[in-house]
């Protein structure tokens, strides 16, 4: 059985990720392959989430058709950066995530998926929101992981997205998120973070 062992990433990683990384507000007409949002999928995949129950899905909107239907439901501020986006996200959680528990953690799967939906829809997707919630984190690294830039924005329409994209579906609408290489100033200004002195304690 191999060990797994982690590493501490270089500064050229931790820049990619993290540092110098940055939420864009203008995309370049380079397109973003099937074979690249795939693979920023199958990443996310192993985001950590309560149980290995993964709730987190994803619509790739990619055609002029589709994203008109979805900018009807986005803000006006949102419509010119997501319009010039080559791929669209749209992040969702499943709220029948527990129908995949015999899948994703097959030691206990039939119990679990048992008691989840012994529950409240409402508490169940609860915890589909909060679990989705997490592995957006990941969504984003795996975007930046490919050298491309996400820009998360709030500002939509919830179930008009749902109705006109997930009618019939347990998926509901989390996050939208463009991703692309970025455009022409792309970029704010860099905000100051939050001092480290208001934001940590020690025990």
């Amino acid at each position: 059985m191999t060990t797994y062992a982690p590493e501490a990433l270089d500064d050229t990683a931790r820049s990619l990720l993290f540092t110098e990384a940055r939420t864009a507000n203008s995309f370049s007409d380079e397109p973003v392959s099937d074979e690249t949002l795939r693979s920023i999928w199958e990443l996310t995949s192993f985001a950590p989430t309560m149980a290995n129950s993964q709730p987190l899905r994803a619509l790739f909107v990619r055609t002029p058709d589709a994203k008109q239907r979805l900018v009807s439901h986005l803000a006006d501020g949102n419509k010119a950066k997501t319009l010039s986006a080559p791929a669209v996200a749209v992040l969702a959680y499943d709220s029948d995530f527990h129908e995949h528990f015999e899948t994703v953690f097959p030691a206990r799967g039939a119990g679990m998926r048992e008691s989840f939906a012994g529950m409240p829809a409402e508490a169940r997707a609860d915890v589909a929101k909060y679990n989705a919630a997490l592995a957006t984190g990941s969504f984003f690294l795996a975007v930046r992981a490919h050298g491309l830039a996400a820009g998360p924005m709030g500002g939509f329409d919830g179930p008009g997205i749902d109705a006109e994209f997930f009618a019939g579906t347990t998926w509901r609408t989390h996050l939208v998120v463009n991703i692309g290489r970025p455009g022409v100033d792309p970029w704010f200004p860099r905000n100051p973070r939050v001092p480290v002195e208001h934001a940590l304690a020690w025990a």
